[in-house]
C-alpha cells in the first residue's frame, strides 16, 4: 500500500484546485445583479411606455414590491436547485430550473398581491419578469461559455478516477479527453486485477484494483469516480461504496461503455430500484422525410437569390484568371450510393485530376479523404474561394435538385467510397450536405478518424434542431476560415 499511497499523493498534489466550488456563489451574485437590473428596467419601462395605462404610482410599487420580488425570486431559484454544482456546465437542466423558478416566482408574486389586495402595476409586473427571465437565461449561458473556455485552458476542473475493465476505461477516457469542456482531469484508474504503478493502454496511471473495496474507498481528494463495465463488483458492494463515499464528498457516475449517442436517444427509467437505460434506434430514416426536404428546398432557393451577386462575381474571377471552365462538375456518391454531378467553382488548374495519383504517391496516402494543406494545383482566385467556402456555393443547386442537403456528411468521389468499410457505408443512409459536423468542428484540420466519427454521429443522431445548430455554427466556421484549404 505504500507505493499506492505515494502514487496517489503525487497525483493529487499535481491536480487542479477546487475553485469550482465557488461557481454556485458566482451564479448567485450574478442572478442578484440581473434581477436588480430587471427591476430598474421595469420601473423605467413602465414609466416611459405606459403599458396598460394603469394609474399607478410606479415608484411606490417598486419600493413596496421590489424587495419581496427579488428575495422570492432568488429563494425560488435556490429551491428549484439552480445553484447545485451538478447542474453547471452541461445539458439543459440548468436552463429548465431557471425558467421554472422564474415562472413560479411570477405566480407567487401575482397570487400574493391578489391575496393582500395590493394593486400592482401590470406593466411593471410583466416587464420585471419577462426582462428578468431573459437576462437570467442569457447570464447562465454566458457563464457556461466562460466555464467551458476555462476548462479548455485547464482551469476549474474536477479530479476524476475511472474504475472498471481496461477496454471500458480507455473508451470512457477517450471521450473525457476529447471533450475537454466537460472539465474532468483524469488522475488515474482502478482496473479489475490492476497493479498500482502501471498504466492502461491509453496511458492512464493505475492506482489499484477496481474490485478491491479498500482501493476504491481509500481515494483522497477525488471529485468524481466513474464506474464503467468490466468490474466483478456486485450491486450490494457498489451500494456500500456509495454509502462510504458520502463522507468524502465524491460523486459517483455510472458510465456505460457506449459512446456517440445523442441525449434525445437515451432514456433512463428506474424499475424496482434498477436504473434501466433505454437506447432508441438510429434516426437516419427521419433525415429522409418530407420536413428536411422541404427545409432544404426552401432554404436553398432563398440562399441562391441572396448569394446571386457573389455567384456572379466568383464566376467572373474564375473565368478571367485563365479562361478555363467556370464550374467543376465532379461525380460524387450520394444517398443510397447513387452517383450525381456535384457543382463547384473551379479552384484548381484544368488538369488537376490527372495530378492526383502523383501527389498521393509523394504524400504517401491513399484516396480516402485526400487533402493537402499547400496543394500546388490551386489557382490564385481558388485560394480565396476556398478560404471562405465560396467555391461550394454552386452546390445550392444540387440541394435544390434533391441530390444534396444543406446539412449532412460531405459527398465523396467513387474511388473514396470504394475504400469504405461497413461502418463508413452508414454515411450513405442520408443525403450528403454542403456543411456538417466536420466543417463546424475544424474541417480539414481534423484527422480522418475524427471526421468519420462526426459523420457517423450525425447519421445515427439526426434531428432538425441539430441541423439548425450546425447551420448557425457554419457562419462562424466560414468567417474564421479554420481548417479551410
Amino acid at each position: 500500500m505504500t507505493i499506492l499511497s505515494e502514487r496517489r499523493s503525487h497525483l493529487v498534489a499535481s491536480a487542479p484546485s477546487r475553485a469550482l466550488q465557488a461557481l454556485p456563489a458566482t451564479a448567485f451574485v450574478m442572478d442578484t445583479g440581473l434581477i436588480l437590473v430587471s427591476t430598474i428596467v421595469a420601473v423605467v419601462g413602465r414609466a416611459k411606455l405606459d403599458l396598460f395605462h394603469d394609474p399607478h404610482n410606479i415608484a411606490h410599487d417598486a419600493n413596496v414590491v421590489a424587495p419581496f420580488l427579488a428575495l422570492g425570486w432568488l429563494l425560488m431559484l435556490g429551491a428549484m436547485g439552480s445553484y447545485r454544482r451538478s447542474v453547471f456546465g452541461e445539458g439543459t437542466d440548468e436552463f429548465k430550473r431557471v425558467l421554472n423558478a422564474s415562472l413560479f416566482a411570477a405566480a407567487l408574486v401575482g397570487v400574493g398581491c391578489y391575496l393582500m389586495k395590493f394593486s400592482l402595476s401590470r406593466g411593471f409586473f410583466l416587464l420585471a419578469f419577462i426582462v428578468g427571465t431573459v437576462l437570467l437565461l442569457v447570464g447562465r449561458f454566458l457563464l457556461r461559455r466562460a466555464l467551458h473556455a476555462a476548462r479548455v485552458r485547464g482551469s476549474l476542473l474536477q479530479r476524476a478516477v475511472i474504475a472498471g475493465g481496461r477496454a471500458q476505461i480507455d473508451d470512457v477516457a477517450n471521450v473525457l479527453r476529447r471533450e475537454k469542456w466537460l472539465g474532468y482531469h483524469l488522475v488515474g484508474a482502478l482496473v479489475s486485477g490492476g497493479v498500482a504503478g502501471t498504466e492502461t493502454a491509453s496511458g492512464i496511471p493505475i492506482l489499484g484494483d477496481a474490485d478491491s473495496h479498500d482501493d476504491v474507498t481509500g481515494l483522497d481528494d477525488v471529485d468524481v469516480i466513474f464506474f464503467t463495465g468490466g468490474s466483478q463488483r456486485s450491486a450490494a458492494d457498489l451500494r456500500k461504496i456509495v454509502w462510504e463515499l458520502e463522507s468524502h464528498d465524491t460523486q459517483l457516475v455510472m458510465a456505460p461503455a457506449m459512446t456517440d449517442f445523442a441525449a434525445e436517444r437515451v432514456r433512463t427509467r428506474p424499475v424496482g430500484g434498477l436504473p434501466m437505460i433505454h437506447m432508441e434506434s438510429p434516426r437516419y430514416e427521419f433525415a429522409g422525410r418530407w420536413a428536411k426536404r422541404t427545409f432544404d428546398l426552401m432554404g436553398s432557393g432563398v440562399l441562391i437569390l441572396m448569394c446571386a451577386p457573389i455567384l456572379i462575381y466568383a464566376a467572373l474571377a474564375v473565368k478571367l484568371h485563365d479562361r478555363g471552365p467556370v464550374f467543376f462538375r465532379q461525380t460524387r456518391v450520394g444517398k443510397d450510393a447513387k452517383e450525381f454531378g456535384c457543382f463547384k467553382f473551379r479552384t484548381m488548374v484544368v488538369n488537376a485530376e490527372s495530378l492526383v495519383a502523383k501527389l498521393q504517391e509523394e504524400q504517401g496516402v491513399d484516396a480516402l479523404l485526400f487533402k493537402m494543406r499547400n496543394d500546388p494545383r490551386i489557382t490564385r482566385p481558388g485560394r480565396w474561394l476556398r478560404r471562405f467556402s465560396i467555391d461550394e456555393l454552386p452546390q445550392l443547386f444540387n440541394v435544390f435538385l434533391g441530390d444534396m442537403s444543406l446539412v449532412g456528411p460531405r459527398p465523396q468521389v467513387p474511388r473514396e467510397v470504394a475504400l469504405y468499410d461497413d461502418a463508413l457505408r452508414r454515411r450513405l443512409h442520408v443525403r450528403p450536405g454542403m456543411t456538417g459536423l466536420w466543417q463546424v468542428s475544424g474541417r480539414n484540420d481534423l484527422s480522418v478518424e475524427e471526421s468519420v466519427r462526426l459523420d457517423l454521429y450525425y447519421v445515427d443522431n439526426w434531428s432538425m434542431t441539430q441541423d439548425l445548430s450546425i447551420l448557425a455554427r457554419t457562419v462562424g466556421a466560414v468567417v474564421g476560415s479554420k481548417g479551410a484549404y
